[in-house]
């Protein structure tokens, strides 16, 4: 087995291996309209974000590559199961698993990062990623923002540095008022952090803060993870990120080690957040990674 992160490699090799276990067969695909021509679609993976309307459909990441066929089983049912647009909030496969599936009749459009990542071999929990085939890669690229104009809105893929990854867009349907925020959230949870793919804990933080400040108050939010959520939903996370990074940097600043900072634990408002994903003692090692690679 390659190890990688030290601590995090063999966790993140089983979670890997349940998903390559896993009966895709089983999974049903859950359709919630969420506001003005926004659905969400909840399968296995990152939530789907569609855009209903006469110009036709467009998603936001589609999850595992073995899921395509219920995917456009359940677009068909909202009008139409060949997307014209697929947008990537990042490169992780369970987000961007039916791109190949998807690419053939739509264009993809994503960060200039995530098209790189895409096109050749990553490491990712030890284990070689990819590269796509050229049908599943990003045709479309950009640096910072970029505009859709689609279904009698402006789509807006706006980048955040060094969050989740390096490659990471929260999509932003303007006159839906809807939020789509990638895995720059996962609701009521611990997140994972690609800490070997540029991303951070306080850069994450950071660009959740100004998401807030960007979103109106009445926004619906779809998490990269977990239920639909809300503005307050969001403020709940950020806060999460603030006090939990603080947490570790005192207790690194005071000396203690990880192994003591494992021992104490995390403080019992946060507990429950750690029964998803990422559990309380990695989340603990991904703060402390996260602060020493500054």
């Amino acid at each position: 087995m390659r190890v990688v992160n030290g601590v995090f490699a063999f966790h993140a090799l089983l979670v890997v291996a349940a998903w390559a276990q896993r009966d895709f067969s089983k999974v049903e695909i859950k359709t919630t309209h969420v506001a003005g021509s926004v659905y969400m679609l909840e399968g296995s993976g990152g939530n789907i974000g569609v855009s209903v309307g006469t110009d036709g459909i467009l998603i936001v990441d589609d999850q595992f590559a073995p899921l395509s066929e219920k995917i456009r089983d359940a677009l068909r049912k909202l009008g139409g199961d060949k997307p014209k647009f697929i947008l990537n909030t990042h490169w992780h496969g369970d987000h961007v698993g039916g791109n190949e599936a998807f690419g053939r009749d739509g264009t993809i459009i994503a960060h200039d990062n995530v098209r790189m990542r895409l096109a050749a071999k990553q490491e990712l929990f030890g284990e070689t990623v990819g590269p796509l085939g050229k049908v599943g890669l990003p045709v479309i690229t950009f640096d910072d923002t970029l505009t859709v104009h689609f279904n009698d809105e402006e789509i807006r893929m706006v980048h955040f540095p060094h969050g989740h990854t390096d490659g990471d867009s929260v999509i932003f349907f303007t006159k839906s008022n809807v939020v789509h925020m990638g895995d720059h959230m996962f609701a009521g949870m611990f997140p994972f952090v690609d800490l070997d793919h540029g991303g951070s804990v306080e850069g994450m933080a950071r660009n959740v803060a100004k998401v807030i400040e960007m979103a109106s108050p009445d926004a619906k939010f779809i998490p990269g993870h977990g239920p639909l959520s809300t503005l307050a939903d969001v403020k709940k996370f950020h806060q999460m990120l603030i006090e939990t990074t603080k947490l570790v940097r005192d207790k690194m600043a005071a000396g203690k080690t990880l192994d003591q900072i494992k021992t104490e634990g995390i403080p019992q408002e946060w507990k429950s957040w750690g029964e998803g994903f990422t559990k309380n003692d990695r989340w603990l090692e991904t703060i402390h990674k996260s602060l020493q690679n500054k």
